[in-house]
């Protein structure tokens, strides 16, 4: 077992744990529907997060962006948080910051794209867990930039934009998720996209 070395008190808070595919199914079951920590699984290795608030904002605010983005456009996006996503035979899994289905599809068994804020380095490789469990596009929030990845294949490649949102400006999308005022960045966006 390693324990993360101590942080300031925003950061994220991260485990690690061996632990087999029985270790992880029962730790799902036993915290329930609490969203933290987030669990993060790849070959016997289990990763538990605790986000901190500035994790926690920058994904919410993202999400919210990304479906003003989505309800100005009429595209269909269905939102998900961190659904717990696992495949016992590629011995991976994953809790996102958020995830999307696109289309109207509820019986989707995975997202389309995820997204993962990534506040301190180190843990899991989340291409590898995504890529196994087949995620179509990935989004990583670093340093203040959206990084996209969408899998061709067997393996990711980074775009400079999304393939699932062909018009969607990131560049536009990002000076909204640094806004100084958060709470104001959805309205100021939607006017934004509605003046063209």
């Amino acid at each position: 077992m390693q324990l993360a070395s101590h942080q300031p008190e925003d950061s994220d808070q991260r485990v690690f744990l061996r632990v087999g595919w029985r270790g992880l199914k029962n730790l799902l079951a036993s915290r329930g529907n609490t969203p933290v920590p987030r669990i993060s699984y790849l070959d016997g290795v289990m990763e538990l997060m605790s986000p901190g608030k500035t994790h926690e904002s920058r994904s919410w605010l993202i999400g919210r962006l990304l479906e003003v983005w989505a309800d100005e456009h009429e595209v269909l996006l269905e939102g998900l948080k961190s659904w717990t996503l696992k495949n016992e035979g590629k011995e991976a899994g994953a809790e996102p910051d958020e995830c999307w289905v696109v289309g109207d599809r509820p019986t989707a068994t995975k997202p389309d794209l995820a997204l993962e804020v990534v506040q301190t380095r180190g843990g899991l490789d989340k291409l590898e867990i995504y890529r196994r469990l087949g995620v179509k596009e990935v989004w990583f929030w670093i340093d203040g930039e959206i990084t996209v990845h969408v899998l061709r294949g067997r393996s990711y490649v980074r775009s400079a934009k999304s393939t699932l949102f062909k018009s969607l400006d990131l560049k536009q999308l990002t000076q909204f998720v640094r806004h100084p005022a958060p709470a104001r960045a959805r309205m100021l966006y939607r006017a934004a996209l509605r003046r063209g």
